[in-house]
């Protein structure tokens, strides 16, 4: 069941996109799907969000175009690319880094360098979050085991204290820590398009046991070692080729392999310039070895520790010296971060300050940020309960599910905050708050520190030394941004009036889902399905429970495309395909035979099911759903069945005009993808019950 909903979400999106020969090409990140389109200025976001499953839409730059799914987004990326419709797209044509260039060719040189270093930046450590967060919670159950005294993960001589079982496990988490460069080259040097086997190879030659036993003074007496007096780190350098080397242990370092896979893409695509493609595979790696290792161990490695190692000396003495401005200053600065891709270098840093310092300081106002973004989407959630608003309710379920159990903050970013702009400022008391909270409680311990590179999520929360601080703040964090929200409402008085209104149009166009035991399977020749009511009133051609050939107009007056429609809802198709009629009277009729399924209480729509299954929405004039019923005098009732050219209401049109609506009423097939064919007949003044839709079989 589970595949079929999400090769149906699949397949929405795919439509709300413009259809498969919109797409030129799609990735996707830890949450997000990113589609590259001919021509994105007709897609519009709110069809695209009205998917199932569909956390937000993104429009970006120039025609890329990003769709946010949360956690599920492998399985719906699979079930597009799986889909028989996308073997005609684009993709089988340009490749990723074709599609990437051409958008920054697009960018006519503004600021496309800075565009391709957050990318550079994003893509080397994206496809590692995974790992990331299963490490960071092995730890987390660690420090919880160590926290009760049932296993001292954290004690002096651990060996002895904890035992060879408990060391192995501790081994699994520091595993992902101390391999991390060389996990990052290999995505880097594939983001860059270089051979990624040859990235790690280079990167790794730092970690062989060879290479390591180099800072054996006993074995090289060439080598000498001093402790640094302000990390009490122990630096050593050795002497190769007569040069001086200095030694560093790599493990857990980013900026070093950031740094040689740069550098390494030059050489690499300048020696595939230079070899004959029949000696490549031999003598491109070869000589890329030969140059970059003895590069990256005597240059480019210790410029990296340098570079990293500086910027976490100075983040220390920010956060030791002036704790409060530096608590303040983290949390206060991410939400801007995050949106743009910026946040990656204080990632690196991060995890830089683990392998330096052996803790992290910034995580912990960090978690600030988070929990204060966790807490204004709670706010958004009980707002949402307590409107009945289903859409944003699954919206905001999923993405507080998301950060508080995974720590992610994107889909609540952009499924809803960036959507609605009000929840920024009540969510950045939120942080504000927070990052007081631990900028006074941390004064005795120098903040809160972590010595695991962990998602800030409720799992994680026993990973922060001290724990308490810790847990005081980000609930500080949360409760403040949440309360805030439901005070005031995430929505301007228009968006909740336009939610409310959008509510009642995808009500009025749901089905009901009662069972209709009147209602069975017809099986019908085809020259059937074109047959009519002969008893139909003068002038009113019906369709019968054989088949129902055609929709009629409900209204007298002239019709239009959707196209013309001034309702993006109707106009993006995203409630099915139809018609607009501008009246010129106010007798509104059935358009088909069948059973009255939806009137809302406003009396502005009326949803409509054949016995053959064609389900038929009339939705009288633009957002008059604010009237509340006011000029309409409806003439039917939910479950009651009609005739086509029976009366539905009669609405005082000039009235509705003079309110400030616009009359026109849009006539659509809510169930268009169930059918084979369903085609709008525009272009003419009509009479009830003239063929405005036709339907194929």
């Amino acid at each position: 069941m589970q595949s079929t909903t999400q090769g149906s979400t699949a397949e929405q999106i795919i439509a709300a996109v413009g259809g498969p020969q919109n797409i030129l090409s799609l990735t996707h990140c830890a949450t997000r799907l990113r589609f590259e389109l001919k021509d994105a200025s007709g897609v519009s976001e709110q069809a695209v969000e009205a998917v199932p499953g569909v956390l937000g839409a993104v429009p970006q730059s120039g025609d890329r175009y990003q769709v946010v799914i949360g956690g599920g987004v492998q399985t719906v990326y699979n079930a597009i690319m799986n889909s028989p419709a996308m073997s005609k797209a684009g993709t089988a044509t340009l490749s990723d880094a074709d599609v990437k260039a051409a958008a920054r060719a697009k960018a006519r040189g503004k600021v496309a360098w800075v565009d391709a270093f957050f990318e550079y930046l994003s893509d080397s450590f994206r496809p590692l979050l995974g790992v990331l967060l299963g490490g960071s919670l092995i730890i987390a159950i660690a420090a919880v085991l160590d926290a009760l005294g049932i296993v001292p993960f954290q004690g002096v001589d651990r060996a002895t204290e904890a035992g060879a079982t408990w060391i192995f496990w501790d081994a699994m988490w520091r595993s992902v820590l101390y391999f991390l460069p060389i996990m990052v080259a290999y995505n880097a040097a594939k983001k860059l398009d270089v051979d990624p086997w040859l990235g790690a190879t280079i990167m790794a030659a730092l970690f062989t046991p060879e290479f390591m036993s180099l800072n054996d003074t006993a074995t090289f007496p060439g080598t000498t070692c001093t402790v640094n007096p302000t990390l009490g780190t122990e630096s050593c350098v050795a002497t190769i080729f007569g040069l001086p080397m200095q030694l560093n242990g790599y493990g857990g370092q980013v900026f070093v392999p950031l740094m040689m896979v740069a550098i390494l893409a030059l050489v690499y695509k300048l020696l595939k310039k230079v070899f004959p493609e029949n000696v490549q595979m031999v003598f491109v790696p070869f000589i890329s070895m030969l140059v970059m290792i003895p590069l990256t161990a005597f240059l480019i490695g210790p410029l990296g520790i340098w570079l990293g190692t500086g910027l976490g000396t100075g983040l220390a003495w920010l956060n030791s010296s002036a704790p409060m401005v530096f608590a303040i200053i983290i949390p206060l600065i991410y939400p801007f971060l995050v949106p743009l891709g910026l946040h990656w270098p204080l990632n690196a840093l991060m995890l830089a300050n683990i392998q330096t310092l052996g803790y992290d300081f910034i995580q912990g106002p960090m978690g600030a940020w988070n929990f204060a973004c966790f807490g204004a989407t709670a706010g958004v959630l009980f707002l949402s309960v307590r409107d009945k608003d289903t859409v944003m309710r699954q919206t905001a379920t999923g993405a507080l599910a998301a950060g508080l159990f995974g720590g992610i903050s994107e889909p609540s970013l952009y499924g809803i905050h960036l959507r609605f702009k009000r929840i920024y400022p009540r969510m950045l008391i939120g942080c504000l708050a927070g990052g007081v909270t631990i900028g006074l409680l941390g004064i005795p311990t120098d903040g809160v520190k972590t010595g695991a590179f962990a998602f800030t999520s409720l799992l994680t929360i026993p990973v922060f030394t001290p724990m308490l601080t810790y847990v005081i703040a980000i609930a500080i964090a949360f409760v403040t941004a949440m309360v805030l929200v439901i005070i005031s409402d995430y929505r301007t008085p228009e968006q909740k009036a336009e939610a409310l209104a959008a509510r009642e149009q995808a009500e009025a166009a749901a089905p009901d889902t009662a069972p209709e035991a009147e209602v069975a399977p017809v099986v019908a020749a085809p020259a059937a399905t074109a047959t009519t009511t002969e008893a139909a009133p003068a002038g009113v051609a019906t369709a019968t429970a054989v088949g129902t050939p055609f929709v009629g107009s409900p209204m007298t007056g002239r019709v239009v495309s959707l196209d013309d429609v001034q309702d993006k809802v109707f106009a993006s198709r995203a409630l099915g395909e139809g018609v607009g009629i501008v009246p010129t009277d106010g007798r509104v009729v059935a358009p088909v035979t069948g059973k009255i399924v939806t009137v809302p209480k406003s009396g502005h729509a009326f949803g409509i099911k054949t016995e053959d299954g064609v389900e038929v929405l009339v939705h009288v004039g633009i957002d008059t759903v604010r009237l509340k019923g006011e000029h309409f005098d409806v003439a039917v009732a939910k479950g009651q069945q009609v005739t086509a050219g029976d009366l539905l209401a009669t609405v005082d049109l000039d009235g509705v005009r003079a309110a400030g609506y616009d009359t026109t009423t849009v006539v659509v097939v809510t169930n268009t993808k169930a059918l084979p064919g369903v085609v709008p007949v525009t272009g003419a003044d009509v009479e009830p019950g003239a063929p405005v839709i036709e339907i194929t079989r």
